[in-house]
Order: structure tokens, then sequence, then C-alpha cells
């Protein structure tokens, strides 16, 4: 597959061939679900926790004797069906992460990357950098060229003017490429590769 690559200008900078194995891939909507739902899952925080009966601060002694009163048989104020009590069968801390194959994973990210490729949303550059590091001309630059929704891949060092003057840009996101996921991926609209990164991805994936 031949695209043509352009600079931050808006010129062109001549054409890469990407790799069909890569880039050429029938994208598969189960395996994209499987993996975002496995990086999602990952950075759950998990850390909700309510106090069981056993953990509650209150007297365990009986309310009440056991026989004579009339009323229901109680031993502890600290069961769940009082107020203040414990409660039954609640959220605990723990981590959501589950296994997902690395080979699927890698699978994915291609998959991703064809997706992106077929629907004309991938878009490869010469260079990512920044002269000067504002903001505003960052943002001028990337609206000129119609990326108002846009994850832009770097090579594995990126430029600090870059990549310091886009942080506060609404829906613009700038990675290296050993940050590339499928995640970040699929929820731009446009996916920009530096000449670095696409040589690293096939690299990688050789």
């Amino acid at each position: 597959m031949d695209i043509k690559i352009t600079s931050l200008s808006g010129g062109e900078a001549g054409s890469v061939t990407l790799a069909d194995e890569i880039f050429g891939l029938e994208p598969r909507e189960d395996i994209l679900q499987r993996v975002v739902r496995w990086q999602l899952a990952k950075r759950q925080q998990g850390s909700h926790q309510t106090l069981g009966r056993a953990e509650i601060a209150r007297t365990g002694a009986k309310l009440y004797k056991q026989k004579g009163t009339g009323r229901a048989r109680h031993g502890s104020a600290r069961a769940p069906q009082f107020r203040g009590g414990g409660k039954a069968h609640g959220p605990v801390s723990r981590s959501h992460a589950h296994d997902l194959p690395k080979k699927l994973r890698a699978l994915g990210l291609k998959h991703a990357l064809s997706a992106k490729a077929k629907s004309g949303g991938l878009i490869v550059v010469d260079e990512i950098a920044s002269s000067d590091g504002k903001t505003k001309a960052v943002a001028t630059q990337l609206a000129g060229l119609g990326w108002t929704n846009a994850l832009i891949i770097g090579g594995s060092d990126l430029d600090v003017n870059f990549s310091r003057s886009a942080r506060n840009l609404p829906n613009i996101d700038v990675l290296p490429v050993q940050g590339i996921n499928v995640y970040d991926i699929l929820r731009r609209q446009t996916l920009v590769l530096s000449k670095a990164a696409v040589e690293a991805l096939e690299e990688r994936f050789k």
C-alpha cells in the first residue's frame, strides 16, 4: 500500500510503501473489542469497597435476651439488616485485569492500524517537531491541516517542544511509538504517524 507523506506545513514530502501484513488487513471488530476491553479493565482502579459485618466498629453484644420478648431472635447489631450494620456481599478492592494472549494483542494493534488505513484516517508525516514550542502556533498549524481530533505518534524520542505545546490541545494526543495502543487509535478520528514511527512498527512486527 502506497501513501503520500505530508509535512506539518501542508506540503508533500514523497511517498512510503506500507506493509500489507500490518496496514492492509481486513479489520475484525471482535478482535478490536477484546483488546479494548482488556486495556480498559487493566486500568480500572477497583478501589471501591464497603464494610462487612466483621469490619463495623459497633458492639457485638446481644441486643436483647433470646426469649420472652416476643420479638425476633437477633444476636448482633452489626448484622446487615440493621441501620449502621455491615453491607452484605458488598464490593471489595480487587484488580479487574484479565489475561489476553500476547499474539492477540499484537493482532489487535495490526487490525486497528488497518482499520484507520481502510477508512482514510491514516496520515504519514515526514517529521513531528516544533521550533518555538508555542501552543498557539501548533494549534493553528494542526487546524490548518484539519487535525481537530487526532492521535499523533512520533518516533522513540518525541520532540520536546511539540509534545509540550500540544499537551493542552483538546482531542489531540501525542505519544511515542512505544505507547501506541488500540484504544487510543480507535478513540481518535485521525491517526498521524511519523516516518520514524512507521519504520519502528514495521520493525516491531517483522
